[in-house]
């Protein structure tokens, strides 16, 4: 095969529609799209549109709420806080603060704090100090010999 032998399958392009070119091509005078009404004009977008009857999307139940003022946190396991005091990346014998998070690159980045679940199991002794913690990673951190303190968010 060579390059000037390449062609599109058969039936694979059409020649385009050429629209209002006299009563003999077929789509002549109103060019396809029949008599008057708000379809034949440009400039229309009915998507949503039902012809009057009650379109789908207010149909449909609503569910639920979102909050406007919800908080966003930065989630870090256990088992990551862990492995970065093994890779000697955090200090465990420092007290490990969500600025210290970010600084290692543990977390990306705070959002309105970061919060800490008992995913993974850490084994050394540390000191954090942080936005939100589940009792799990509570209970985790204080069997391991450390202790983990969770400041109130501030407003």
């Amino acid at each position: 095969m060579k390059l000037h032998e390449l062609r599109d399958n058969p039936g694979a392009t059409k020649p385009k529609k050429r629209v209002g070119r006299g009563p003999g091509s077929g789509t002549g005078k109103m060019g396809g799209r029949g008599i008057k009404g708000q379809k034949s004009r440009s400039g229309v977008a009915l998507n949503g549109y039902e012809g009057g009857q009650m379109p789908l999307y207010m149909r449909l139940p609503k569910r639920g709420f979102n909050s406007r003022n919800r908080k966003s946190y930065a989630v870090i396991n256990l088992g990551l806080i862990q492995k970065f005091v093994d890779a000697k990346t955090l200090d465990a014998k420092k007290e490990i603060t969500e600025d210290m998070l970010v600084e290692t690159g543990v977390v990306r980045r705070k959002l309105d704090g970061v919060r800490v679940l008992a995913k993974g199991e850490i084994t050394s002794k540390v000191k954090l100090s942080v936005t939100g913690a589940s009792k799990a990673a509570i209970q985790a951190v204080e069997k391991a010999g450390g202790s983990l303190s969770v400041a109130a968010a501030a407003e």
